[in-house]
């Protein structure tokens, strides 16, 4: 699992059939001290996250198709959580 913050989300008026009524997140890594460590991506939001959100993320397409409940989805990221802070 990585640590992530959301910074956006995703508006597409046409998505891959896997992606139809998932909404989809930009997220930036961050390291413990919550500074970003990596560069931004996509990920399926299976949390309820919102915009300024601190997440867990586990980038594994077959972990991400599980939670997703769809093994064919075309996804390899995945929020499965929300912090509520960093210590």
């Amino acid at each position: 699992m990585k640590l992530a913050k959301v910074i956006g989300n995703v508006v597409a008026t046409v998505k891959t059939h896997s992606h139809q009524g998932e909404k989809l997140m930009v997220v930036e890594p961050i390291d413990d001290q919550g500074k970003r460590i990596g560069d931004s991506f996509i990920a399926v939001d299976g949390a309820q996250a919102g915009v300024g959100d601190i997440v867990l993320i586990i980038e594994e397409g077959g972990s991400a198709r599980t939670i997703m409940g769809n093994p064919e989805g075309a996804v390899d990221a995945i929020i499965v959580g929300i912090v509520d802070y960093l210590e």
